[in-house]
């Protein structure tokens, strides 16, 4: 079992994979209409994480998939990370999941049945870590191995959370660092250092479980997951959908090594930066310089079971403080953007890294 590496059976990664915010635009522009059930709260006319609908007796139930191909080569942490980013969906809603499915696609003339159940293995111990049910799914025979979750969860009708609320005057906070696209594509090509094995890995794994007590929070007016798209595809989204602009304070972005822009430098950066800053970088724009290009591929950078992309108003920010506290995310305290009236550029980046 060793010897897998389930990275090299994949021409992706993790959220790497996703479409590109370009192509997604171009293939949901004649799709994306208004809900058509006055019980479905939240659907496809906006960018959110997840479906919503009302039941009827002041809750709603959120429903959400996501699946991609291997993103680290062993097969139970594959399952864990896979896992823990579709459940986030239900998180960024600011629901409690209650139960899930699973998906597997797998390449069954090449791996053996025997690392599919250590992958669907890694998936069950992180539902057990959420309080909630594997409780079936679907498999097909692919030719690179797929896995992921459909999660369903329950929100209280008043706590729900949209990506699209966001007002002027609003701080920005972020549950995780930034940079496990580059440390993966760096042990992928061979460059990871020692002393930073793991770290990506044992981040990815973690559950935003903060999102169920910010649901409950009347001052968090946006929250969303930040995955596939990196920080500022999701920023854009929120600046867009709440017709407002965003500024970013770079240098208060935490970042998951201090050493990244070493790894930077010998290009260990995704594909799918490019793909991202090529589909939304002319709406961000730098001041007073423009964005350099180290800078571009920490923000854009994709990330897999991403933090949590909190709005709070200013009155709401040391209670969302103390539930950073409260969920170990103390680290995490400090606003790294804040919530501005509408201007040409949907996000500016002031000031720069250094």
């Amino acid at each position: 079992m060793t010897d897998i590496k389930l990275t090299q059976y994949s021409h992706g990664a993790g959220c790497g994979c996703k479409i590109s915010p370009e192509v997604l635009d171009e293939i949901l522009k004649t799709n994306i209409a208004a809900p058509d059930n006055l019980k479905l709260l939240v659907g496809n006319h906006s960018r959110d994480d997840a479906a919503v609908y009302d039941l009827g007796n002041g809750n709603a139930l959120i429903s959400t998939t996501d699946f991609f191909m291997p993103i680290v080569d062993d097969p139970f942490e594959f399952g864990r990370i896979a896992a823990a980013n579709a459940i986030s969906d239900v998180y960024a809603m600011g629901g409690s999941p209650i139960l899930a499915i699973a998906i597997l696609g797998w390449p069954v003339n090449k791996l053996s049945a025997s690392v599919a159940q250590n992958v669907i293995a890694g998936g069950r111990s992180i539902c057990a870590e959420a309080g909630i049910p594997l409780a079936g799914g679907h498999s097909i025979d692919s030719p690179e191995p797929i896995f992921g979750l459909a999660v369903n969860g329950i929100v209280p009708v008043n706590n729900i959370k949209q990506n699209n609320l966001a007002s002027a005057g609003d701080y920005l906070f972020l549950t995780k660092p930034l940079g496990v696209g580059i440390l993966t594509t760096a042990e992928k090509m061979g460059l990871l250092e020692k002393q930073h094995e793991s770290i990506a890995a044992r981040q990815m794994m973690q559950l935003n479980k903060a999102g169920e007590a910010f649901g409950k929070m009347e001052a968090v007016t946006a929250l969303t997951d930040v995955t596939g798209f990196g920080l500022l595809g999701h920023v854009v989204e929120m600046a867009e959908g709440g017709n407002v602009s965003v500024e970013i304070y770079p240098d208060q972005i935490p970042l998951i090594i201090p050493e990244l822009k070493k790894y930077i430098s010998l290009k260990a950066v995704p594909g799918g930066t490019s793909r991202n800053w090529k589909s939304y970088g002319h709406k961000i724009g730098g001041s007073p310089e423009p964005i350099q290009d180290h800078e571009i591929a920490i923000l854009a950078d994709p990330q897999t079971s991403g933090g949590l992309l909190v709005a709070v108003r200013p009155s709401g920010v040391d209670e969302l403080r103390k539930v950073l506290s409260a969920f170990g995310l103390a680290d995490y305290a400090r606003p790294i953007g804040r919530i501005v009236a509408k201007n040409p550029m949907a996000v500016r980046i002031s000031p720069f890294f250094n």
